[in-house]
């Protein structure tokens, strides 16, 4: 490949590591054309961008892009796939649903929220991350649990008084 193309191809990759703010570096070797055609569909139904890259142009690109990724340059071995996305634990969990049948692909390392992972072994914590969503959800549902409990006391509080007041009025 001449120089103008890989050039081509590094600000490509530059550009598309720009559009997202989740990277995850994986190793897809030996997986056969059915299931890498699997994988691939996987990805883009969940809205995660996959790319086979070569370890050299991802290491330029990672270079000249905005952000941190110099402890990601020692794993840049071996046949390297990486996975694109907006929502932090997405690709995390694609990976742990599709290696139900398949041991790879395999982690070697991710770049998400500004922190750097590095090994297999973080799959775990990184699908358990929670996106910008489940955040906010979990921050509205805390602000209107206070409000909730006062209404659900005032409403039983309502039905206890109009039981007295009944059985009072049935007294007399």
């Amino acid at each position: 490949m001449r120089k103008e193309g890989k050039d081509q191809i590094i600000e490509s990759l530059v550009e598309k590591i720009g559009q997202y703010n989740t990277l995850y570096v994986t190793d897809i070797a030996d997986l056969n054309a059915s299931k890498t055609f699997a994988l691939r569909k996987m990805c883009f139904d969940k809205g995660i961008k996959l790319i086979v890259v070569k370890n050299t142009l991802l290491r330029k690109a990672l270079e000249k892009s905005e952000g941190v990724y110099d402890e990601l340059f020692g794993i840049l071995k071996q046949p390297t796939a990486i996975m694109l996305s907006n929502e932090s634990n997405a690709p995390a969990k694609l990976i742990k649903e599709f290696r139900k049948g398949s041991e790879k692909p395999v982690l070697k390392g991710a770049y998400v929220q500004e922190s750097v992972y590095i090994g297999d072994n973080q799959l775990d914590a990184l699908a358990n991350i929670k996106s910008k969503e489940e955040l906010i959800g979990d921050i509205i549902a805390l602000l209107q649990s206070p409000a909730n409990r006062v209404i659900s006391s005032l409403q039983s509080g309502s039905h206890l008084l109009a039981g007295l007041v009944k059985t009072l009025s049935e007294k007399e």
